[in-house]
């Protein structure tokens, strides 16, 4: 594997029982780009990013991160190896405050097996990764607000700090989007572009316009299966994309947009 490419699935597929959810799909993940999976609604896309952080085991393939071979690893193993995970239902801990929330992520991964009688209020590795993850999340401000009290834009920053708290190289963020206004919109973007130099970024994302601009490559699913993966032009003159997915699911102001 290239050194450059942090996360590879190679022919990976899932099935249940008799349906088959992802089949025989690939792709690489490269740092300091945006790597935007899209598809409509069944197409396979979350099931994949499952397999790839080790929430659900492989049916077929292989899956390497950094290197190492992975695909038997369970999801904690490959968050402590460097993959972070976002999810498309908020998943924070509303009654604790944003460092709080970003020190427990941290401490998973400062584990000190050995030292049981330490505060890990006083672990000064973790206080340190959370407070640098929520700056760069642009939540320094918020920082001892409680999670619950915030914005939906801003719970949705507080969940890439969450990620970023872990210090990983792998981010697979879960339609990070979606339910945001154009302002909140315009703060992930940012937030995005600025993860891009130290990341391989997997996104997962409904919103077409931000996908064309933020992405670098854009693979495409169809029941399960990848029909297409290229450059953002590529994709937009991509006949086959047009009529299983994008001619399908813009309007005709929005497929003009990307056509």
């Amino acid at each position: 594997m290239p050194a450059d490419f942090l996360l590879e699935a190679a022919g990976v597929s899932r099935r249940f029982g008799g349906l088959v959810a992802v089949d025989g799909a690939s792709l690489a993940l490269v740092r300091g780009e945006v790597h935007a999976l899209i598809g409509t609604n069944g197409a396979g896309k979350s099931t994949l990013v499952n397999v790839l952080s080790g929430e659900i085991s492989a049916t077929g393939g292989r899956v390497r991160l950094l290197g190492r071979d992975v695909t038997h690893w369970p999801q904690p193993r490959r968050a402590r190896a460097g993959l972070g995970r976002s999810y498309q239902r908020t998943t924070i801990f509303a009654q604790a405050t944003v460092f709080e929330n970003c020190r427990l992520a941290a401490q998973a991964h400062f584990q000190h097996p050995l030292d049981l009688w330490r505060l890990a209020t006083r672990c000064p590795d973790s206080t340190e990764l959370a407070e640098q993850a929520i700056e760069r999340a642009a939540l320094t401000a918020q920082a001892h607000r409680s999670a619950g009290t915030l914005s939906h834009g801003q719970k949705r920053q507080l969940e890439i700090a969450i990620c970023l708290a872990t210090a990983p190289q792998v981010l697979l963020l879960d339609e990070p989007l979606a339910g945001m206004g154009p302002e909140e919109t315009e703060r992930m973007l940012l937030l995005l572009a600025a993860l891009k130099p130290g990341h391989a970024i997997l996104l997962v994302e409904h919103d077409m316009d931000a996908v064309f601009r933020i992405a670098e490559r854009i693979t495409v699913m169809v029941d399960g299966r990848i029909i297409a993966s290229a450059e953002p032009d590529a994709i937009r003159g991509n006949a086959q994309v047009q009529a299983a997915y994008l001619g399908e699911t813009l309007d005709a102001d929005e497929s003009a947009s990307v056509a």
